[in-house]
């Protein structure tokens, strides 16, 4: 046991196996009463370093006040302050062989310093008091692959404003829950997930440049400020997922970079341990102490925060050694490839370990190319991720929605090509901020057309995405039209939904979202092909399309119709399998038809059509949506 009692022979051991799970209780600052003397307990992992102290405000930030003593066998260095109260400044002097002193964030820190200062901040996080078991237990109950899950993507710091110089008028964690919560609740999306919440200097990284992995951005409020926003959400009935990044790191001096004087937490090899498109570090996978970081961090989140998921960013660029490097700039696997074997076997750790606690929460990887098995189990040769976000999906469907309705016909495969694949892995189909961010336009104006075209557009793509297998993703300001590309700096345009085309969009949406939430035909067979069927995939002359969603019981199917152009089809017939009513639930023009209104029932008669023995015809508009019930 070290000299404070809190790092122990089995602690030292697990952390170098790369498997001590909460060794973010050891490691970092704790508060702790030592002979009788409150004040916190120091601990970091410098193996490299000549000595270690711990400066802050308490000491005038001298080196030489408050030495660290190195724990046996680890390069653990650690040290007690009495008297030291939460809420107080402080960073790792970190003396260099060569003796240069290098003032160092702590890379356990619960809370930092707010931007621009670069310091850590002592905190205590184990005293929230938590009110969500009902939904803790809920979800532990349920299968994510057969479950609802409706995204709604949100940047904190440019979701709303206050009208106030403070903060640059960032909405509070405290406020947001509320404001947040009221509106994914009303619009009838099931999760949340947030961009950039752990600790990041620059703002213009989005959250993507971590330096306080385990620290809240003090941009919006404390650790338990946040606890209190997800513990809100959850009361509220809506899951939290938190963006990720064990990818890469950026090279702030306060930062992980060269953290004991040489490379420690990154590849020691530049070829390996930096993205040349990024100017960032990246982390050094094989190195048990630095793996199991990552791990904990992740559990950390799952564990502490109560958080339902985590989105993994720029999964791609760990699996591949060449990514984003010029040819001779990388250094291939043993066995002479491009496969990165330390971060494969990395994300099998992981996953396998998230998957083991069985309590409902899901990982989910940006992964953009066509690597396999991504979300399949270890067991099977997979990396093991709960979801995998479709790149490809969102590729080919923004490719066709931007055309002019005229060449769509040329291009009907690129909406037909993602079922030949939507089983190949647990999808989520995605609109994320990155389709709508600086020169890539907004959603609604990457719509052809004069003003009204592109709100009719949208909703016709909007319907074809909900009825697409696969769990759903949009990004702010998607689901009513925003005008301007996405900016971090400022708030969405919300005075657009009192503008009537802005709102009517707005209705449709919630419509779309409140159907998929009502009949599991659209989430509960996602990854198996009983659950979808063209009827007519090849209307490629009048860019229509027509198909069914169908659950286990297959009695709740839903007909889908999707007209991509301005024309009307009044004579528009439709096959369909079976005699009955098909009973229309939303269209384009309506939305979605509410408890107390009856949509129109349409009678199938024994008539061939679309290659199935029933038919019945519909008027459909000009970019007409209609979803009926059989």
């Amino acid at each position: 046991m070290s000299g404070y009692g809190m790092l122990g022979e089995l602690d030292r051991y697990l952390y170098g196996e790369g498997r001590h799970y909460r060794i973010y209780e050891k490691l970092g600052a704790h508060p702790l009463t030592y002979h009788g003397q409150a004040g916190y307990y120091f601990a970091v992992w410098a193996p490299h370093a000549a000595s270690v102290s711990v400066v802050g405000d308490f000491n005038g930030w001298n080196p030489d006040l408050n030495p660290m003593t190195q724990a046996e066998d680890s390069g653990i260095y650690e040290a007690f302050v009495p008297g030291l109260a939460y809420g107080q400044l402080y960073k790792f002097a970190i003396t260099t062989p060569s003796g240069k002193i290098l003032f160092k964030a702590d890379p356990y820190a619960f809370s930092a310093e707010y931007r621009p200062g670069t310091a850590s901040v002592t905190s205590d996080i184990s005293d929230f008091k938590w009110s969500d078991s009902s939904w803790l237990a809920k979800r532990a109950a349920s299968d994510p692959l057969k479950s609802p899950m409706a995204i709604y993507e949100a940047h904190l710091g440019s979701w709303k404003k206050k009208n106030r110089q403070e903060r640059d008028g960032c909405f509070s964690y405290m406020e947001a829950a509320h404001e947040l919560a009221d509106y994914v609740k009303r619009m009838g999306y099931t999760h949340v997930e947030l961009m950039g919440i752990a600790e990041h200097p620059f703002d213009g990284s989005w959250g993507y440049q971590v330096t306080g992995y385990f620290a809240p951005t003090s941009r919006y409020g404390t650790p338990k400020e946040f606890m209190y926003f997800v513990n809100y959400l959850h009361k509220k009935g809506i899951g939290v997922i938190l963006d990720w990044v064990p990818a890469h790191f950026p090279k702030d001096a306060h930062g992980l970079a060269d953290f004991d004087g040489q490379a420690l937490y990154e590849y020691a090899d530049p070829r390996k341990g930096e993205h040349p498109d990024w100017g960032t570090k990246v982390f050094d996978y094989g190195k048990n102490e630095v793996s199991n970081f990552l791990i904990a961090n992740a559990l950390y989140w799952l564990e502490e925060y109560h958080i339902d998921g985590l989105r993994v960013d720029a999964v791609a660029s760990m699996l591949y050694l060449d990514y984003g490097r010029q040819d001779g700039c990388w250094v291939p696997n043993k066995y002479g490839e491009n496969k990165n074997l330390e971060a494969m076997e990395f994300f099998k750790h992981l996953n396998s370990i998230i998957a083991g606690r069985k309590d409902g929460t899901i990982i989910i990887a940006e992964e953009s190319t066509a690597w396999p098995k991504v979300t399949h189990r270890p067991e099977d040769d997979g990396l093991g991720f709960t979801f995998k976000w479709n790149m490809g999906w969102m590729h080919d469907f923004l490719e066709y929605m931007k055309l002019d309705p005229y060449f769509r016909k040329y291009n009907h495969n690129k909406m037909t090509f993602g079922i030949t694949y939507c089983t190949s892995e647990n999808f989520v189909l995605v609109l994320s901020h990155d389709e709508v961010v600086h020169l890539k336009c907004s959603m609604i104006n990457k719509m052809p057309g004069i003003y009204e075209d592109k709100f009719a557009n949208l909703k016709v793509g909007y319907t074809f995405m909900l009825g697409h297998p696969g769990k759903k993703l949009l990004f702010m300001g998607q689901d009513f039209g925003q005008f301007h590309e996405w900016d971090e700096k400022v708030s969405l345009d919300w005075h657009l939904v009192n503008e009537p085309l802005h709102a009517d969009l707005q209705n449709y949406v919630r419509g779309l979202l409140t159907l998929y939430r009502s009949y599991p035909a659209l989430y509960s067979l996602d990854g198996d092909y009983r659950g979808f069927e063209w009827i007519n995939a090849n209307d490629g002359d009048r860019s229509i399309f027509s198909f069914i969603r169908r659950d286990e019981t297959q009695k709740k199917n839903l007909l889908f119709i999707c007209n991509f152009t301005p024309v009307a089809r009044d004579d528009y017939r439709v096959g369909v399998p079976k005699k009955g009513f098909y009973t229309l639930l939303l269209d384009n023009e309506h939305g979605l038809y509410g408890k107390n209104e009856k949509g129109a029932a349409y009678a199938s008669e024994k008539s061939e059509c679309d290659g199935q023995p029933y038919s019945f015809e519909y008027s459909l508009p000009a970019y007409g949506t209609a979803v009926f019930r059989f």
